[in-house]
């Protein structure tokens, strides 16, 4: 067994457990840690100590001070859209947030990448999704959950990556974390009737070449999904909630 297997955490590595005390503030902004300290308490090596440092640097969570180790950083420093880091405020304080964040992010793409797939879309991938959506009515009918998310996910790849829109592609595997997460927050059994044939009608839609159907079947099928997640409000601000101040950017020291 690696010694990162050993040395972890029970169901977290160093990374992670460290990355969410900053998002959840209990590793607070400004402050520093040494190696030595992440070393002596999850008891790893200082190879596992710098990795660890090196993947919350990548995110923008953390970031190396000469004699002082790894400092905090705020929250406008993260990389939003990083997976990793969109998995890490799903499972912490921010989930909320993060859940509305990426549900208006979603509302605001999907229906146009739905739309441009079915203007553009090759064939064979007009035809996969077609598949994928009768996949996922099979393995409702036969209760196989894991199964039917995993079509769920890549049905919206495929959307996606035939959309003709290489950043929109990219959102991939950011929409996939948040449809497995569903499990973690005892969301409703995510094979119900509405979410097949709302994937269905997608999937029709893009197949006859239907951009007009596509947009608005995907946009019923998102707003289906708003209601998912039991007691996560993801719906839109109201006028009456006070919006947060971002943080202001320390001055640049000459």
């Amino acid at each position: 067994m690696s010694e990162e297997a050993t040395n972890q955490p029970k169901f977290m590595s160093v990374d992670r457990e460290l990355g969410i005390e900053i998002i959840d503030g209990v590793w607070a902004v400004g402050e520093a840690r040494a190696l030595e300290e992440i070393q002596e308490r999850f008891n790893v090596s200082r190879t596992v100590a710098r990795e660890a440092a090196r993947q919350l640097e990548a995110m923008g969570l953390a970031r190396p001070r000469r004699r002082l180790g790894l400092v905090a950083q705020p929250q406008e420093n993260w990389r939003m859209l990083h997976p990793v880091l969109i998995n890490w405020r799903l499972h912490s304080t921010q989930r909320m947030a993060q859940m509305r964040a990426v549900v208006q992010l979603r509302q605001a793409v999907e229906p146009m990448a739905a739309a441009n797939a079915a203007r553009i879309a090759p064939i064979p991938d007009r035809g996969r999704l077609m598949s994928l959506a009768a996949e996922m009515r099979q393995f409702s009918d036969t209760n196989d959950e894991e199964s039917f998310i995993d079509c769920d996910n890549e049905f919206h790849e495929v959307m996606l990556a035939c959309s003709g829109n290489e950043l929109f592609a990219a959102l991939g595997e950011l929409v996939g974390i948040v449809i497995r997460a569903r499990v973690d927050f005892d969301a409703p059994h995510p094979a119900r009737q509405p979410t097949i044939i709302a994937h269905e009608a997608v999937a029709e839609a893009i197949f006859k070449g239907d951009a007009d159907g596509a947009h608005a079947a995907m946009s019923t099928l998102l707003s289906d999904a708003c209601h998912d997640f039991s007691g996560v409000n993801i719906s839109l601000p109201t006028p009456t909630e006070a919006p947060t101040t971002p943080r202001q950017r320390p001055a640049a020291t000459k």
